[in-house]
């Protein structure tokens, strides 16, 4: 059948792909003149299988009002009169329980663990594809003791889900890391994953569309949904303008800018923009960079080694869909970067960055059928649009195609998340 995908990020082009090779004729739509230019562009570069707990939990609540209160705390709340964001803060304030939150996390570590795997199948059936993809495991540091001892204290519980991780005092961490070295004495400890990767997102989708082109995927860049319209048979059409884009079925995997275009045919769903901002810094030659990928637990700032280059990611703002750049913002992720890894790279020639990452209140993805017949959704990964990526193109590919999916997808489906 005839499939039209909206959006060229890096959900968009995986669920192309995988449509693609269950023999479907597949036309991308985005509306810039190259793929993945928004939040695929310059994320934090890590592909973390092991990590993919809601932001939405029983501990997050107590916390958020000192974090408002701080203008260098990992998360902003900017107040606006949008009906939407203040649905969304309602919901994810519901979604903030013990209950609520492991029965996502469970849900998201099969989605992970599959996409994982698919990754690495990819990576091997396509070794055109150059993107900085390293198997690198990862660090997640931690500088007060009680936060290290109650992460300690759930390695049991995760090793029930399939996460397979060990815990390592301060010495160790330099041990594994020796980049850390300027950091020995503020760390309580750390939780080593082996099974994490890396790699650079943006590479990956400008990679992918390549192969995709060469397998007769079609290409509309620049070219700007306007509107879905219903048609008859309870069916839609995807408009540019005056213009009727072809397509039997219609994915939207638009990201933030999902929520708006699915109104145009009543269709609601749950995604809001947190935005998160990037360096990428140039490694010196002599310089100390990490090896491993390192997510610093207390600031909520991530580190992702890529070829020659660093980056450095974090922080959510809710502050609507402006893509402003923030320079109090950026200033504080570069100090947080200098201190953790001075001898990194040249500072002063980092890349500055910010996305809109597309978050649900349950931190679960929305993959699958909405109430028109012909329309498909593959929005809401937030951070997790990368690690997520594989999984969700081929649950939704086996969807469409009506095969029989590697998870039970209810739980991310729009009629499965009440």
């Amino acid at each position: 059948m005839d499939v039209l995908v909206l959006g060229a990020g890096v959900i968009g082009l995986t669920t192309a792909y995988y449509l693609n090779a269950g023999g479907h004729r597949v036309t991308i739509v985005d509306r810039h003149p190259e793929v993945a230019l928004e939040t695929s562009y310059a994320n934090g570069a890590q592909l973390s299988y092991s990590y993919v707990a809601p932001l939405a939990g029983p501990g997050i609540l107590s916390k958020i009002p000192g974090w408002l209160t701080r203008s260098d705390s990992p998360m902003r709340f900017h107040p606006s009169l949008d009906p939407d964001l203040w649905r969304w803060c309602l919901q994810f304030v519901r979604a903030c329980t013990r209950q609520q939150n492991v029965r996502s996390t469970r849900y998201l570590l099969q989605l992970s663990f599959l996409s994982r795997a698919l990754m690495h199948k990819l990576v091997d059936d396509e070794p055109s594809l150059d993107f900085n993809y390293v198997r690198s495991g990862k660090l997640v540091l931690h500088r007060d003791a009680n936060a290290f001892a109650s992460a300690v204290g759930l390695l049991e519980f995760q090793r029930t889900l399939g996460c397979e991780q060990q815990a390592l005092d301060h010495e160790a961490c330099v041990q594994i890391e020796p980049a850390l070295k300027a950091v020995r004495n503020q760390i309580a400890g750390g939780i080593y994953t082996a099974s994490e990767d890396t790699a650079d997102c943006y590479r990956f989708c400008v990679s992918l569309e390549k192969v995709l082109r060469e397998r007769g995927v079609v290409f509309e860049l620049a070219t700007d949904v306007s509107a879905l319209k219903h048609a008859p048979g309870g069916r839609v059409e995807a408009w540019a303008g005056t213009r009727r884009l072809p397509g039997e079925q219609i994915v939207v995997a638009l990201g933030c800018a999902s929520a708006k275009l699915l109104k145009t045919v009543g269709v609601g769903v749950p995604v809001y923009p947190l935005k998160g901002y990037s360096l990428t810094i140039p490694v010196r030659s002599c310089g100390i960079a990490p090896v491993i990928s390192v997510t610093d637990f207390a600031r909520k700032v991530v580190y992702a080694r890529l070829g020659e280059r660093m980056r450095v990611a974090g922080m959510a703002d809710i502050a609507g869909y402006s893509r402003a750049l923030n320079g109090h913002r950026l200033a504080t992720l570069r100090r947080e970067a200098e201190a953790v890894f001075p001898e990194a790279g040249d500072y002063s020639a980092a890349d500055e960055w910010v996305g809109l990452r597309p978050a649900t209140p349950r931190g679960l993805p929305v993959i699958g059928p909405t109430p028109i017949r012909n329309l498909w959704l593959n929005v809401g990964q937030g951070a997790l649009g990368f690690t997520l990526a594989t999984g969700c193109a081929q649950l939704l590919g086996d969807l469409i195609t009506q095969r029989p999916t590697a998870i039970d997808c209810t739980m991310f489906s729009l009629g499965g998340r009440s």
